[in-house]
């Protein structure tokens, strides 16, 4: 490997490290929210299943971020670098201001605006689907999440806990609830790692500096370090900062997401896991009441993203310009 194909590596295991610590809410908010698992174990739960999903379950959507969203012959070390350099950059910023965010779309935007400086092909109809599904898939979870919450707060064996929820805080959950959200924790993690190591990793199959299971296992690796060191805000974040939590509020945001982000992944799309638990989070608040819903936080994660995107381009395109520059 030359100098600048380490560089690349190394920017890849860093951005899968940033996902890693970024998705830890997404995927087990609901969980230590309700008290079904504490921080370390839940933390362990991300990092163990979504090495194993990465390894495993993501090698069509490697090849998807790879070959199908720009021409990949055009696309040298030098672009690749941009891209995950850019990407790596804007989602540890989201990180640190503890907003949920969509690593796949600043992903597909950094690739777009590096791929535009090197003058490489963009498939923007693959990007227009794929835009779509983004719009399609926090707004079917805010509408599932209100049905399933409503639903649950009739549900006999459900109703006292939803009953005594307190205004904010952990609440204690019942066995069954508790093995519930630990269990669609465990298939969420394990979809993690499928959905979102691509980001990371498909840069290595661009370039072919990897073969399919090597850059899996890499960015998998990352993802799993990420969660472990950096995973505490944004598990917090979503467990407490956007609604107030019960179990009946946990069991139908956690579902939601989970059957929206895998009816996505069975359709060869991938989604944001973090928009999908926003918006289930969201409606599952509504069917409690308006006064239930932290809109301050809400109108926060909106704006990021809205921002997420068009930053994720123009960062590239110009650290594609500046990284072109530099290793010409």
């Amino acid at each position: 490997m030359t100098g600048a194909d380490l560089v690349l590596v190394a920017l890849a295991l860093a951005f899968a490290w940033s996902m890693g610590a970024h998705y830890t809410g997404a995927c087990m908010g609901m969980p230590y929210a309700a008290g079904a698992l504490d921080l370390v174990r839940s933390l362990a739960v991300v990092a163990g299943f979504s090495l194993l999903g990465a390894t495993l379950a993501s090698h069509a959507v490697q090849h998807t971020v790879a070959f199908a969203l720009v021409d990949a012959r055009a696309m040298g070390v030098a672009p690749a670098i941009a891209v995950v350099a850019s990407a790596f950059l804007l989602t540890t910023l989201f990180t640190y201001l503890k907003m949920p965010t969509s690593t796949i779309q600043i992903l597909v935007f950094c690739v777009a605006g590096a791929a535009t400086a090197a003058g490489a092909a963009v498939h923007w109809a693959t990007v227009l689907r794929l835009a779509g599904v983004w719009v399609a898939a926090p707004l079917s979870a805010t509408v599932l999440g209100f049905l399933l919450s409503r639903a649950l707060v009739r549900h006999p064996v459900l109703g006292r806990a939803v009953e005594g929820a307190a205004s904010a805080g952990r609440r204690g959950a019942g066995a069954g609830v508790a093995a519930f959200l630990i269990g669609v924790g465990v298939a969420v993690s394990f979809t993690m790692g499928a959905n979102d190591v691509s980001n990371a990793s498909g840069v290595l199959l661009m370039t072919g500096l990897m073969g399919t299971w090597g850059a899996a296992f890499t960015g998998g690796l990352g993802l799993a370090l990420g969660a472990l060191t950096w995973g505490r805000p944004l598990l917090s974040a979503v467990a407490y900062d956007i609604v107030r939590v019960d179990a009946g509020v946990a069991v139908a945001a956690q579902a939601v997401q989970a059957l929206v982000v895998l009816v996505a992944v069975v359709f060869g799309y991938f989604t944001s896991l973090n928009q999908a638990m926003v918006g289930a989070l969201a409606g599952a608040g509504l069917a409690r009441g308006l006064e239930t819903v932290h809109w301050r936080t809400v109108r926060g994660i909106l704006a990021g993203w809205a921002v997420g995107p068009a930053a994720g381009f123009a960062v590239a395109y110009a650290g594609g310009r500046l990284v072109g520059a530099l290793l010409r």
